[in-house]
């Protein structure tokens, strides 16, 4: 019974071993197989587990003539391992608070948190963080930031937003350019050691590692020079009449390119976290408000398309009317009375709100509301700028006989600043409208991105041109200017009650136009939101900001004279 007993233990002991020897034996194959033929890629999962791709740095902005105006700096943030620590708190402390400019003590009690990972420092600079490196600290790492600078400040703040690299937020046209200023001609990669050290094989091009990628370079049709006259005389104003913000836009007629964008407040984006979402917004596109006497470029234009009028209509001007319940009235009714039978040319020059209505009331509600569509009222421009609004246009079933002749005279639609722009310079590029743009585009892409529409005919065109002229040539406009014929329009329009309906008794005063008129090179909209004091009007706080831009538009840009009549009471011709 023992000796069964034994033998069949013998036999179970055997065939244990036996199984053990041949599992060591397929053990000691796959791991040959494994090892010298890498039957399942374990070398490529190594190479993907030591491969890294290098920092982008975001890419460079510049103006239209590569003034730099955006740029990215590299920073780097210092981590300390706690589960790594080969010194103490107090060692790590001594060792680092002279490179990181901090305190022993407060290093130290910071390198004592109990946490897996702790953020030592932000944004040191390069030279720090190899010296940082240089002592080989197990318990340290190193975090490349990207730290975007503009080296203008606060020029065209409105237009480049800003960029949080921690968060990847961005506003401007640093969040509408985001993708094409990180994206990178080729892929690059390399493997690096567990310490960080990169490995140097056949595929790793040195170029790649010693020089910082970049994203590409983006290009503006911003012109430094005119966006810092703009930003200056605009700031000079709205400090002179303690006015709560303006805008100050230039555009070139044939390209739609806006060479300048100036708003107040501004603000830096350096430190854009140290400023309101108030003082951040680009008011010129977001905000809408009554265009005032601007707006009768527009009637007549209108008219004109609608074929009610030309240049050598006359209109019974009789100062004052009544419209239904409201009586409308010239702002200089009081002092002038009824001007009588009147030409466009002295409708602009006075800026006659009678003659302006009578006008608009040649068009039936759908007519005006049309023409109004085709100049780009009620809806967006299309500017490559985030946050624009369509303003506000009713429509044309809504119209009742006040909204018809309040719109004459820009009170019936509430417009953008752009918009305002945009209409106008149809005008100055000879009846076609044009997309406003602030990036300078090829002209393939600009050919898809940049729309052009024909909106009234040549002749119409001309005929407005020449009628504003002959307004401005006439009187003691702020326009004038000496060896160029300016083709310009004051306004001035109530400011709505923020709450509510109606209107306060604060006024938004504007002037629009463009220069010279024989040939545009461009066209410049002034607006003043709010200023205080006495006399205020389109004329006498937006026309001053307007000629001080133009005078030094003309030297920059190197424009020539084309006044051939240098006696203001001699007509003005306009080829």
């Amino acid at each position: 019974m023992n000796r069964e007993f034994h033998k069949q233990f013998e036999k179970r002991v055997g065939c244990l071993q036996l199984l053990f020897n041949l599992f060591v034996v397929l053990l000691l194959a796959y791991l040959f197989l494994v090892q010298v033929f890498d039957i399942r890629g374990y070398r490529d999962r190594a190479k993907t587990q030591r491969a890294s791709t290098p920092f982008v740095l975001r890419g460079e902005i510049v103006d239209r003539n590569n003034v730099k105006l955006a740029t990215d700096d590299t920073s780097f943030n210092v981590y300390a391992h706690p589960l790594y620590y080969d010194n103490s708190p107090d060692e790590l402390a001594e060792k680092l608070s002279s490179l990181l400019n901090m305190d022993k003590k407060t290093l130290a009690s910071r390198f004592a948190k109990d946490e897996n990972v702790i953020l030592i420092k932000k944004g040191i600079s390069r030279k720090t963080a190899e010296k940082i490196k240089a002592l080989k600290l197990r318990e340290i790492s190193l975090e490349a930031k990207n730290k975007r600078i503009y080296p203008q400040g606060s020029l065209a703040a409105h237009i480049l937003g800003y960029y949080n690299a921690d968060a990847d937020m961005a506003g401007g046209i640093e969040y509408v350019a985001s993708d094409y200023l990180k994206y990178i001609d080729k892929s690059i990669k390399y493997e690096k050691m567990p310490n960080g050290d990169i490995i140097y094989n056949l595929s790793v091009d040195p170029e790649d590692v010693i020089n910082p990628t970049k994203g590409k370079t983006l290009k503006l049709t911003i012109d430094s020079p005119i966006q810092h006259i703009c930003e200056k005389y605009l700031y000079q104003m709205v400090q002179k009449t303690d006015a709560y913000r303006g805008a100050a836009i230039v555009m070139e007629p044939k390209t739609g390119e806006i060479l300048a964008m100036a708003e107040y407040p501004y603000y830096d984006p350096n430190n854009y976290q140290k400023h309101s979402l108030i003082e951040m917004k680009n008011w010129a596109l977001t905000d809408v408000y009554p265009p005032g006497s601007t707006f009768k470029i527009i009637t007549i234009a209108s008219a004109m398309l609608n074929n009610k009028i030309n240049k050598n209509t006359k209109i019974m001007d009789t100062g004052k009317m009544k419209v239904g319940w409201w009586e409308i009235t010239n702002y200089d009714y009081r002092e002038k009375g009824a001007p009588g039978l009147i030409d466009l040319v002295y409708l602009f020059q006075h800026s006659s709100n009678i003659a302006s209505v009578k006008v608009a009331q040649m068009m039936t509600p759908e007519e005006y509301y049309d023409a109004l569509q085709l100049f780009g009222f009620g809806q967006r421009t299309g500017i490559d700028l985030p946050g624009e609004s369509t303003g506000l246009l009713p429509k044309a079933s809504t119209w009742d006989i006040s909204t018809h002749a309040s719109m004459a005279y820009g009170y019936g639609a509430s417009v953008t600043a752009i918009q305002m722009i945009s209409a106008v310079n149809a005008i100055a590029n000879d009846g076609v409208w044009i997309t406003p743009h602030v990036i300078k585009y090829s002209d393939a892409v600009a050919e898809k991105k940049v729309i052009k529409r024909r909106i009234m005919t040549h002749e119409q065109a001309q005929e407005i041109t020449e009628l504003l002229v002959k307004s401005i040539e006439a009187g003691h406009s702020m326009g004038k200017m000496e060896g160029y014929t300016v083709a310009a329009k004051t306004g001035t329009s109530r400011r709505p009650n923020d709450k509510g309906t109606g209107y306060s008794n604060k006024l938004y005063t504007s002037m629009i136009g463009f220069l010279p008129a024989s040939n545009p090179k461009v066209t410049i909209y002034v607006v003043i939101d709010s200023p205080q004091g006495g006399g205020l009007w389109g004329s006498t706080v937006a026309g001053p900001v307007f000629k001080d831009i133009a005078t030094e538009i003309v030297r920059i840009l190197n424009i020539n004279p084309d006044k051939t009549q240098p006696d203001e009471n001699k007509s003005v011709k306009i080829n």
